[in-house]
């Protein structure tokens, strides 16, 4: 609501209008932008007309090209996977694919694509959320336009765009994981939550029984579960099993610690 206070006033005070379609053909995109040897290419994602046109001038003030604008999550998935940007800046809640789930298949389609979500919300819960979908920052509303062109350039550049008390989270949760990966699961893998939990004991070199006893399973349910974490991961052996959850967990912990 705040933005779309400031965006009503951003256009008043302008009387910029927005170019038929809001997206550039190819053309455009060779002629345009500033005159950067590497210009920052953007879409702008946001269900309100006002908010796009106030970030669209905002940024294009600061010699970003901003190379199309959607109105919603779908939308924002066919252009970035088409465009291929450096960022999207994604709204959070919009009708029906919310900004979550469009960042989810805009990394799985495009993975060079950075997101950067922006919400009014300063939930660090909702922040964690959008990490674990896949993008690059978190911005709350409240945080001002005016800093949006250098926190792109930063995601655009491998940086993390998150606020200090958000990183004193991730850094917290970081030092209560155990030294071997445990507990930590990739966004992405074949495996079923209570599948990972299996392969975690397995990991502790639990018994079938112990495993069932802990998580209260049988020892029948259990052993269905070890099978199919065996053939998902392609392993023939509990070792093996281990030694694949040690791949899978070597992005997510440093080198050496993890079990390989």
């Amino acid at each position: 609501m705040m933005w779309r206070v400031v965006a009503a006033r951003h256009v008043a005070a302008t009387g910029k209008g927005q170019t038929p379609g809001g997206n550039m053909s190819q053309q455009e995109l060779e002629g345009s932008g500033p005159p950067d040897d590497d210009p920052l290419r953007v879409i702008v994602v946001d269900d309100d007309p006002l908010a796009r046109r106030m970030l669209r001038d905002v940024l294009q003030d600061a010699g970003i090209v901003v190379i199309a604008e959607a109105g919603g999550g779908r939308e924002a998935i066919e252009l970035s996977t088409y465009y291929r940007p450096d960022v999207v800046v994604m709204d959070l809640v919009m009708p029906g694919i919310d900004g979550i789930a469009a960042t989810r298949q805009i990394v799985e389609q495009a993975p060079d694509v950075r997101v950067v979500m922006l919400t009014s919300s300063d939930s660090e819960e909702v922040g964690l959320l959008t990490l674990r979908a896949g993008a690059s920052g978190f911005l709350c509303k409240s945080v001002g336009v005016d800093a949006l062109p250098r926190a792109l350039r930063c995601a655009r550049d491998g940086e993390a765009v998150v606020s200090r008390h958000l990183t004193m989270r991730l850094i917290e949760g970081m030092r209560r994981v155990r030294e071997d990966g445990a507990g930590m699961r990739p966004i992405r893998s074949p495996l079923t939550p209570r599948e990972w939990e299996v392969l975690d004991l397995l990991c502790q070199e639990r018994s079938t029984d112990d495993i069932a006893d802990t998580l209260v399973l049988s020892v029948e349910t259990v052993r269905s579960h070890i099978k199919s974490v065996l053939r998902k991961l392609g392993v023939r052996s509990r070792q093996e099993a281990i030694k694949a959850a040690g791949h899978l967990r070597s992005g997510l912990v440093p080198d050496g610690l993890a079990e390989a």
